[in-house]
């Protein structure tokens, strides 16, 4: 049967599409005219903040309540600063400083930057706790390992941010830290109990969180077949009626294998619904009109064959639309501190000096090898990071020669430690203890150059690598920029 214009509008109230460019296409806007709750923002449509604005201006102009929004982590999850790296180190780097009037400053002036572009909505900031050093994909996101401190900060983040008008979503429930998969490509299994991972969303909560995203999680002990952004189990048992959030859920991104790969995305997208999830968020990996149309019409045909109640549409529906109203009258100048994330950088430096010889400072041009792992989905691959272009800066002559695995061969790695003869060595990796290539590209370098100092921008599981190790915990902009000043003696 034809499904009613009625039913398919209550549909799009609770969608959040994505799309390609820099101006909103034809099929948005009249969506957004017919009451399309939303849209999610990623780096294919931002180029720097004045055009951002103008396109929210272009959207809300088709519906003057859209919430607009965009994963802005700061640090490795940039969508604002994707064509220069972030200004704001990550969360991870945030927790080992530990000063929770830092964290909500960075987050109020993130906040700020983000309402000046006309974003609503901050899928931020992770709430994970990182309990597994080997996490593919949430690392450095986190504010660290421990459930006490990331509680802390989590609230921090949330009041700093909200404090500037934009709402803050508390990400990836009910804890993605304790996994060792990566849902963009499989379910991730939480085997053990969950209520470390529990305290900071109900931290968040506490605080006043506007939102929640949902982690595409398979909870055995909540629920042993549905991941958690399908189950009612874990999203009405426990995130509405045991933790008592009576905000806004919206899924991660609906495509993922995780969730799409047994019910389509369409079939997943309803099926969130009914759980308990109030809006879809799609578009990172499929951004196209007609995406945006099946899951309309699949959420629809889901109320007319029986599995999806229309009064819990219509539900998910009044929560967006609260949500919305919030974001349209809450809107403030927050005072903006262009200074506060390289601060942070700085403050979150910790320096491992090994060897009893003047290593440091560099006063000569260096030679600077940077080991790149691939990253996983969240961090747009564009995004730039190293020390080797900082440093440069402040040592010209500097060379900097970047290696992707495959690339770091021994006669690669042979002809580079010819080229730093008589020059200071510095190699920069990232979460080396998770690549093997690394590793051995690591091991190659300092038995034949024990004097280099390594630099670490990721989660540095070792420190007692190379004569000096620096551990910068992120490897945004500003993380780079602090690791060139502690190398050249300015930090």
């Amino acid at each position: 049967m034809p499904l009613s214009g009625d039913l398919l509008r209550l549909a799009d109230a609770v969608l959040f599409p994505g799309f390609t460019g820099h101006t909103p296409p034809d099929w948005l806007r009249r969506r957004l005219g017919q009451g399309l709750a939303g849209v999610a923002l990623f780096s294919r449509n931002i180029a720097d903040p004045a055009q951002v604005a103008r396109l929210t201006a272009a959207l809300r102009a088709e519906n003057p309540s859209v919430l607009v929004g965009t994963d802005e982590e700061s640090g490795e999850v940039t969508r604002l600063e994707v064509a220069t790296g972030s200004s704001r180190p990550g969360g991870y780097a945030l927790g080992v400083v530990d000063d929770v009037a830092l964290t909500e400053a960075l987050a109020r002036d993130l906040g700020g930057d983000l309402a000046a572009a006309g974003i609503t909505l901050d899928f931020a900031p992770s709430a994970d706790v990182n309990s597994n050093p080997d996490n593919p994909v949430i690392g450095l996101r986190a504010f660290g390992a421990d459930p006490v401190l990331v509680s802390r900060h989590t609230r921090a983040f949330v009041r700093g941010l909200q404090s500037a008008g934009v709402a803050a979503c508390a990400k990836h429930f009910p804890g993605h830290g304790d996994t060792s998969v990566d849902s963009h490509h499989g379910v991730p299994v939480v085997a053990d109990g969950i209520e470390d991972a529990l305290l900071p969303f109900r931290e968040a909560i506490k605080e006043g969180v506007k939102a929640v995203m949902t982690g595409h999680l398979l909870v055995p002990s909540y629920d042993a077949e549905l991941p958690a952004t399908l189950s009612p189990k874990v999203l009405t048992g426990l995130l509405r009626e045991e933790l008592g959030f009576e905000g806004m859920i919206i899924t991660d991104g609906i495509e993922m294998a995780a969730v799409a790969g047994a019910y389509g995305i369409g079939g997943a997208s309803a099926r969130a619904i009914a759980a308990g999830a109030d809006a879809i968020c799609v578009g990172g990996e499929r951004a196209d009109e007609a995406t945006a149309a099946g899951i309309r019409d699949a959420i629809a045909t889901a109320v007319t064959q029986g599995l999806l109640p229309e009064e819990r549409l219509a539900d998910a529906a009044r929560r967006v639309r609260e949500l919305a109203s919030w974001a349209a009258s809450s809107g403030s100048q927050a005072s903006r501190d262009g200074s506060v994330g390289l601060a942070a950088a700085r403050r979150a430096i910790r320096i491992t000096r090994r060897s009893t010889a003047p290593v440091l400072p560099l006063t000569s041009a260096a030679s600077v090898v940077e080991l790149a792992p691939a990253m996983n989905l969240a961090i747009d691959r564009n995004t730039p990071w190293g020390v080797g272009q900082p440093l440069a800066r402040l040592l010209p002559g500097t060379v900097v020669t970047r290696l992707v695995v495959g690339d770091s061969t021994g006669s690669a790695l042979e002809r580079l430690l010819g080229e730093a003869t008589g020059r200071p060595l510095v190699i920069v990796v990232r979460d080396v203890h998770r690549h093997a290539w690394q590793e051995q590209a690591l091991r190659h370098l300092l038995s034949a150059r024990p004097d280099a100092v390594v630099v670490e921008m990721g989660l540095p599981e070792r420190s007692d690598l190379g004569a000096v190790h620096i551990a910068t915990y992120g490897s945004a902009r500003v993380c780079g920029q602090a690791a060139a000043e502690v190398l050249t003696g300015r930090l």
